[in-house]
């Protein structure tokens, strides 16, 4: 993970700190809700579009990222580094979900100022329960998009100026797809924006032991001749005034 990686994670994880405690999840998630719930939640271009629809267009990318691993379909890195992309893709889309499944903290629209029964509590509180069924943090949908980014960190070397492109228009679906699910009362803005945060992390830490482990295996080990004779004790010469 480079430097310029570590500062822009930190920054951003400063920046949704501060969200949450303004308290801002609330208050965003409330333009859409009152308390008979969320008018949105069952419209068509929300539910089936962008977060139905959005799972196949995800997939299909996957898959296209595949095909091009195996049979380059653009100028970029060696397929090596295409592979390592897709690895960086995959890993956040197994991380993120499991950490979503043990979460405790239930979903927007089960809270009683949205109509449904349950306290707000926020999710960083230890030990406190909002006494619901959980499994709502983070956003699992916008992970979808957001893995994507690992392809960044195989690609932004070679291609600089395509993995720039990448990560916006991955950054705008992501966003796009969090939107869906906020308007739902699925998850809140914080939700989607810390599993932005957290497949954004997870690439550059993969990223940044694969580089680590190539640069292990390209260091030279001393040679087996220099490595023995280092050991050899040399016997001192004979006096001249011996016999």
């Amino acid at each position: 993970m480079s430097r310029r990686d570590v500062i822009a994670l930190a920054g951003a994880a400063l920046l949704l700190a501060a969200w949450e405690l303004l308290g801002w999840d609330l208050a965003v998630s409330g333009w859409f809700a009152d308390a008979r719930g969320f008018a949105w939640r069952d419209q068509p271009l929300a539910r089936d579009v962008l977060h139905g629809g959005g799972r196949w267009a995800s997939a299909a990318v996957l898959l296209l990222l595949i095909v091009d691993a195996v049979r380059p379909l653009v100028d970029g890195p060696s397929q090596r580094r295409r592979w390592l992309g897709i690895g960086l893709v995959l890993l956040p889309l197994a991380v993120v979900p499991s950490l979503k499944r043990v979460s405790s903290t239930s979903c927007p629209w089960d809270l009683a100022q949205f109509g449904g029964t349950l306290p707000y509590v926020p999710h960083w509180l230890p030990g406190v329960t909002d006494g619901g069924s959980g499994h709502c943090f983070p956003s699992g949908h916008a992970v979808a998009a957001f893995a994507l980014w690992g392809v960044v960190f195989a690609w932004r070397d070679a291609r600089p100026g395509l993995a720039r492109a990448w990560f916006i228009g991955v950054a705008v679906v992501g966003l796009l797809f969090g939107w869906a699910q906020l308007v739902r009362g699925a998850h809140f803005v914080s939700h989607t924006l810390w599993s932005a945060w957290l497949c954004a992390a997870l690439a550059a830490a993969g990223a940044g032991l694969a580089a680590a482990a190539a640069r292990a295996a390209r260091r030279p080990e001393p040679a087996a001749g220099a490595a023995a004779g280092s050991e050899i004790i040399t016997a001192p010469a004979p006096s001249a005034s011996q016999p």
